[in-house]
Order: structure tokens, then C-alpha cells, then sequence
């Protein structure tokens, strides 16, 4: 991604109010992790950490990837101050290139609607999945207040849900949890989660 916008937003990433945001997705998310001790999290798209770090008591492991380095060098530096063992970083984009990775659930918050290809992500994410294992999605509901060439405006539930299921996944449930003012893009809207079996 050339001149990774990410990259520059990296050292103010952690607002308050993104912070706050996290904090609603962390608590769907972990009634979503129920009986995942023995499994690995990947976290494709995972910025500074906000979400998967508070995670990291559910799981065996932790890998937290994104493209952008200045991203990853803070959610390192929470990693090493809260002391996890069980959480390391991985630079890479899947768009360009998917390593030989393998993990038992991945989640992906607040990142599908920034990758245009949405069907060729999933797909990428359904291959490194071991069998059996989980795809968890957080992301914006379709908001037609919300116009940006680089971000889609979020999603249908029935459009994700084929677009999933032509890739392969299975038992796939998805549900809208949270309502927020100004919380996408400064426009109110809501995130759904959706969790999707390979």
C-alpha cells in the first residue's frame, strides 16, 4: 500500500474514543471466544493491538499482523509493558502476499471495509484457517451517509453472508451489537459481528 495512511496515524492512533469503541468490540468478542484456550488468534489488520492485547487472556497465542510497521511497533511496545508472552507481531499485507501461516481463529475489526477486494481477503483468511477453525468479523453496517473512494460504506448482512459462503464458510451468524454517535467516519452507525466456521 503506497504511502500507507496508517503510517502516519500510527503515534495518534489510540484516541479516547477509539479506545472506548475497542472496548465495546473486546467485550462482544470475548463472549464470541468462549472455550478458546487452547487455540491461536490471528489478528489480521490489528493496529496497535487495542482489540486482540485484551484478548490475550482467552487464547493460547496471539498473532497480531499488519501492513503498517509504526502500527505494529506500538501494539510491541504494549506487549512487552503488560508483560505477554503469548503475543507477538507479524508485518505483512495479504492483499500483496499471504505467508505460510495457520491459526485457529482469526479476527478481522474495522478492516474489511478498508480492503477492496472483500471476497479475495475472506478467501485468503478461509485458507489459513485450520479446519474447524473460526473467522470473526466486526464491521460497519451498510450506512449510506458514508461516501469515500478508499472505504466501502460498510455492509449487508445478506452480501457478507454469500460472499462468505461462496468462499467456503459454514454456520455462518452475524448480528448487529452496538449503535454509536459519529463513530464511523462522524457519522452515527452501527458494527455488527459476524462469526463464520471453515
Amino acid at each position: 500500500m503506497e504511502n500507507n495512511v496508517f503510517e502516519q496515524m500510527a503515534k495518534r492512533y489510540d484516541t479516547e474514543e477509539r479506545i472506548q469503541l475497542a472496548k465495546v468490540i473486546v467485550k462482544e468478542v470475548r463472549s464470541e471466544l468462549q472455550n478458546s484456550k487452547s487455540n491461536s488468534l490471528l489478528d489480521y489488520g490489528s493496529g496497535t493491538g487495542l482489540i486482540s492485547l485484551e484478548l490475550s487472556d482467552l487464547v493460547e497465542s496471539i498473532l497480531l499482523v499488519d501492513s503498517s510497521k509504526q502500527m505494529l511497533e506500538i501494539a510491541e511496545a504494549k506487549i512487552s509493558r503488560k508483560g505477554l508472552t503469548n503475543s507477538k507481531v507479524l508485518y505483512s499485507d495479504f492483499t500483496q502476499d499471504t505467508p505460510e501461516l495457520k491459526a485457529d481463529i482469526v479476527l478481522m475489526s474495522l478492516v474489511l471495509l478498508h480492503i477492496p477486494d472483500t471476497k479475495r481477503i475472506l478467501q485468503e483468511l478461509f485458507n489459513l484457517l485450520y479446519d474447524g477453525g473460526k473467522l470473526i468479523v466486526v464491521d460497519f453496517d451498510k450506512n449510506d451517509k458514508i461516501n469515500h473512494p478508499k472505504v466501502h460504506n460498510g455492509f449487508l448482512h445478506e452480501e457478507l453472508k454469500k460472499t462468505l459462503s461462496e468462499v467456503g464458510f459454514t454456520s455462518i451468524e452475524m448480528k448487529t451489537f452496538h449503535h454509536g454517535h459519529r463513530i464511523f467516519m462522524n457519522q452515527d452507525a452501527s458494527m455488527f459481528i459476524s462469526s463464520s466456521i471453515k
